[in-house]
């Protein structure tokens, strides 16, 4: 059973129709004691770093993730749900996050230096390159996954770059270490390659489970 936690920010429907989909057992709750039934968690999110640290932390659901991932249970953030796992982001000033993966989130440039333009936000399909093995990626064949984000994850921690997409700038696409797991696209809205992410994340979970 996959616990979504909600925080008030998060692509909910559309997660949770995804592994309705693969046929994955799941729910929705905001309560850590109802949260602690599940056997892993998917951390979704949609819009500013600084609110929605604001809300795990005004919910206690910071302190209850951090307890649970010392505990062994996995963990799957998407897109800004991703970028909270790092230590911080400097989106509407310096916020500290949860501090699972080393690494600082900052604004795509958006501009060359020989001043080529890139549009920010990143929107749309972009190849998949692969750095490492992983359960996450475990017979997924690299390709386009839908991307819809501002801010990347820069980190010198080059052991939790799973796979990368190219934006000028190098985006950490795919992260983990241990049982900590990011997507920075949507896999939920990444066709067939998306679904099979999220179904190695499914599988993962019920085998520690």
């Amino acid at each position: 059973m996959i616990g979504i936690i909600d925080y008030g920010m998060g692509n909910l429907y559309s997660v949770s129709k995804a592994l309705e989909r693969l046929n994955y057992q799941y729910f929705i709750s905001a309560d850590p004691n109802e949260l602690r039934q599940a056997k892993g968690y998917i951390l979704p999110g949609v819009g500013s770093f600084k609110d929605a640290m604001a809300q795990l932390n005004e919910t206690n659901l910071t302190t209850f993730i951090k307890e649970e991932i010392r505990q062994g249970k996995p963990l799957l953030g998407i897109c800004l749900g991703m970028q909270l796992l790092f230590d911080e982001s400097e989106e509407n000033g310096r916020t500290k996050g949860l501090e699972l993966l080393r690494g600082r989130v900052e604004r795509i440039p958006g501009i060359t230096a020989s001043g080529e333009v890139y549009k920010v936000p990143h929107m749309g399909w972009n190849l998949l390159s692969y750095h490492q093995s992983s359960p996450l990626l475990r017979e997924v064949e690299e390709g386009h996954v839908y991307f819809v984000h501002s801010y990347y994850v820069k980190t010198d921690d080059q052991d939790v770059l799973l796979a990368t997409s190219s934006y000028d700038v190098k985006v950490p696409a795919v992260v983990g270490k241990g049982h900590v797991f990011g997507t920075q696209f949507h896999p939920e809205k990444s066709s067939a390659l998306g679904m099979n992410i999220l179904r190695n994340y499914a599988k993962f979970v019920e085998e520690r489970g």
